[in-house]
């Protein structure tokens, strides 16, 4: 196949779920039952020779009901991306970004934030995937090795350039690269600091709590995450119950998933300082910038954390403005994609403040660690106080899965964006009628009619007697 004629000819989508609330996996104090789901894209080429070329993968991370409405986004943005050069994309996928972002109707249902702005995410970080696999380098690598000038092309600094210019952005790289080839080759010896969320989950048991706190140490984490904010006094018991099993050393970090108004949070916050929570993650709304500034002033030592429901880079510049945080979560299909993410990674450093990203979900530890790697290599240029957020959920499900050793991401060496799922994951959890579903749904089906029969057997019997 020609590579100048190769053009995007499909773009597929499915709503893919996973039925984790059965096991309470990924409960919290706001979302007691969350479904793992994914709305994923695949973006198919080809050319004059051959109807098959490589493909791009990406999806955003929701956690069941109204996954189909993410798909329905996504599929809204097919006319900007089919009939595309996928020379011309590669080569430039903030152009597409902007496009996305620019179609004046949509952007009515945002303006980048929300729905649509998830959906232009992850076709863009689609993008991203193919173009790492075209150029034959994860998608890190790819980042790393490209020119300061080429990345900041790539970033959109509308309503960021009060406080990051495109030469302040070109300044921070070239002071990144100092240096990237010896941090290269320890990132692929060491890997990247990370940290468990694994044994925190609120639906979880105290014995669960504790066998998997335990393994975290074991395995090499040296800090841990609790979710938070449902009941003080489970709070307490169960940061008493971590900390017990965990030791003095290991950092106990907290989470309320936005459950609390400011007040609360401060109060909540200092009723569990006595455990040494590492920081307090989502204490409120992502939204409220000025409340966030609050909490931090009132809960320190204790770190304020958030990010992770950041809507764009115009929020994480607001925040920083403030004061507001002391670490910041990106994640990497909240935002609209890789682009985006780069920007919200200078604006981290151009105010000097750590960035740990959230994950877990449906393949957002195999996407961020990506993020986290270039920040590493290229831009920040340091490990101290940053960690990447781990859960060992459905990792099998990708083909170029997270490698975890002693704690710490290991970096990823096959090209792309750890993006792609396995066809038969794909199959089987789709979203009616892949082969889980549809026989979950027969088996919902029948168990009704059976009640159905009992309840009507048992009125009859009541009559008759």
């Amino acid at each position: 196949m020609s590579s100048s004629a190769a053009r995007v000819t499909a773009v597929d989508t499915y709503d893919i779920r996973f039925p984790t609330s059965r096991e309470l996996d990924g409960s919290d104090a706001m979302n007691p039952d969350p479904d793992y789901s994914a709305a994923y894209v695949v973006l198919r080429t080809g050319g004059d020779d051959t109807a098959d070329g490589p493909e791009g993968h990406g999806f955003t991370f929701t956690i069941g009901r109204g996954n189909d409405v993410q798909v329905a986004a996504i599929e809204a943005l097919r006319p900007h991306v089919v009939g595309r050069s996928v020379d011309e994309l590669c080569a430039d996928p903030g152009s597409l970004a902007r496009d996305l972002t620019g179609d004046s109707q949509l952007r009515w249902l945002g303006p980048e934030k929300g729905v649509m702005h998830m959906a232009i995410g992850a076709v863009v970080n689609a993008v991203w995937d193919l173009a790492a696999k075209r150029a034959h380098k994860p998608l890190w690598q790819l980042l790393a090795d490209a020119t300061p000038e080429w990345l900041v092309a790539q970033v959109d600094f509308r309503y960021i350039a009060d406080v990051l210019t495109p030469e302040d952005a070109i300044g921070l790289l070239r002071r990144g690269r100092e240096g990237s080839a010896e941090r290269t080759a320890l990132l692929k010896e060491r890997g990247f600091p990370g940290y468990t969320t694994s044994p925190g989950w609120l639906g979880y048991s105290d014995e669960k709590l504790t066998r998997l706190a335990r393994q975290a140490v074991a395995d090499g984490f040296t800090q841990i995450k609790l979710k938070v904010g449902a009941d003080l006094a489970d709070d307490v018991r169960r940061c008493r119950v971590a900390r017990a099993v965990v030791g003095p050393d290991i950092r106990i970090a907290i989470d309320a998933n936005q459950r609390w108004n400011v007040d609360d949070a401060i109060e909540w916050t200092r009723a569990l300082a006595e455990f040494d929570p590492y920081w307090i993650e989502e204490p409120t709304s992502p939204d409220d910038i000025l409340g966030h500034a609050a909490v931090r002033k009132a809960v320190a030592p204790v770190k304020v954390a958030t990010g992770e429901h950041v809507q764009n880079r115009i929020v994480f510049k607001q925040l920083l403005q403030a004061g507001a945080i002391d670490v910041l979560q990106i994640d990497a299909a909240r935002v609209g994609g890789v682009n985006e993410n780069l920007a919200i990674l200078l604006l981290a450093a151009k105010f000097g403040v750590p960035v740990c990203p959230h994950a877990g979900g449906v393949g957002l530890c195999e996407l961020v660690q990506h993020l986290s790697m270039f920040d590493y290599v290229a831009l920040a240029g340091t490990t101290e106080n940053r960690v990447i957020e781990y859960v060992d959920h459905l990792h099998d499900h990708f083909l170029d899965p997270v490698v975890i050793g002693e704690g710490r991401y290991m970096a990823p060496t096959l090209p792309g964006f750890s993006a792609t799922m396995r066809p038969e994951s794909i199959a089987e959890f789709t979203f009616p009628g892949g082969t889980f579903w549809a026989a979950d749904l027969e088996r919902q089906r029948t168990e009704q009619q059976e009640q159905q029969t009992q309840k009507l057997q048992k009125q009859q019997k009541e009559q008759a007697a």
